[in-house]
């Protein structure tokens, strides 16, 4: 098998058949305290460089474990919290799916409730992926693929429009314009990072947490200015050595990102239980969150500051 396939196949591997998360360490939430909006299209028209695109989007699995193929009308679903419990912050969260497909629940719409329950805003993006046959299966599709991750440049884009629109509206979600995070799995964990890095500053998020995800090829030059990254792999992820790379020259370049290597948990563990300690990278990212400020509800205390060594 070619070595781009191999990357990309693991890229692909999202949980289909795993169990929902066991309760978290994490600030247990109150009942559901937020409330669900209709999707929000990314563009007003067709979206711009796939207008020929004519295989429609479909979507199968069963509740909680559904796949999203063929996105050719990219859209995000805002998870607003009640006001009373609301922290200010906003979360863009990006499935992974190899660019074949999204694994819309488990790194999707699972995440957004997690963090709508606790108080933080969640947007659920959905961009657009490669055009294959619905007769296919996902894994057939990208093993015939010439290019594993072609077309990858139609997410990336689609991730920063979301960013900008989101931050565009944030008096109407609730949410401060510089409190913007971004999380992506995976093949969402290549678009996080590209939309991090781009050159367009007003839309890069703020904060940036690719999950078992970092950029292929060479390492893109790292501009000036980054906002902080939190990353996230388990050590038996043949995607690892991707992430400890683009550790390496964050670290390299100056930057400070922290780094959670779990001692197992395979690739595409999103909100799934492998009863290892993979199953908590939700409570670390949120506690990476509290650290930097943003999960504070009306009514806390001040987070008390780190004193200096």
């Amino acid at each position: 098998m070619r070595a781009g396939t191999c990357v990309a196949a693991l890229l692909l591997a999202a949980p289909v058949q795993a169990k929902q998360k066991p309760a978290d360490l994490a600030p247990t939430a109150a009942p559901p305290a937020y409330r669900v909006l209709a999707p929000v299209k990314l563009y007003p028209g067709p979206a711009p460089g796939s207008e020929a695109w004519t295989i429609p989007e479909s979507t199968s699995g069963q509740p909680s474990n559904r796949i999203v193929r063929n996105v050719v009308s990219p859209d995000y679903v805002p998870y607003l919290p009640d006001a009373s419990r609301n922290t200010g912050t906003g979360v863009v969260i990006a499935p992974g799916g190899g660019f074949v497909m999204l694994s819309y629940d488990s790194e999707g719409v699972e995440v957004a409730k997690w963090l709508a329950g606790r108080g933080i805003a969640a947007f659920v993006l959905k961009y657009r992926v490669r055009q294959t046959d619905p007769g296919q299966s996902p894994m057939s599709a990208i093993k015939g693929a010439d290019e594993p991750a072609s077309n990858y440049e139609f997410g990336v884009a689609d991730g920063a429009v979301a960013v900008k629109l989101i931050r565009q509206h944030a008096d109407e979600y609730g949410i401060k314009p510089d409190k913007i995070v971004m999380v992506g799995f995976s093949a969402g964990a290549i678009v996080t990072v590209s939309t991090a890095l781009q050159s367009d500053v007003s839309a890069r998020p703020n904060y940036a947490a690719p999950i078992y995800g970092a950029p292929f090829g060479s390492i893109p030059e790292l501009p000036k200015g980054l906002p902080p990254f939190f990353l996230a792999i388990a050590q038996d992820d043949g995607a690892a050595f991707l992430v400890d790379r683009f550790y390496a020259a964050l670290l390299g370049a100056g930057y400070k990102p922290e780094v959670h290597r779990f001692q197992s948990g395979g690739h595409g563990f999103g909100m799934n239980q492998r009863f290892t300690t993979s199953d908590h990278w939700i409570d670390a990212f949120f506690w990476w969150m509290e650290a930097n400020d943003l999960t504070r509800k009306p009514g806390d205390p001040e987070r008390p500051r780190r004193r200096p060594a």
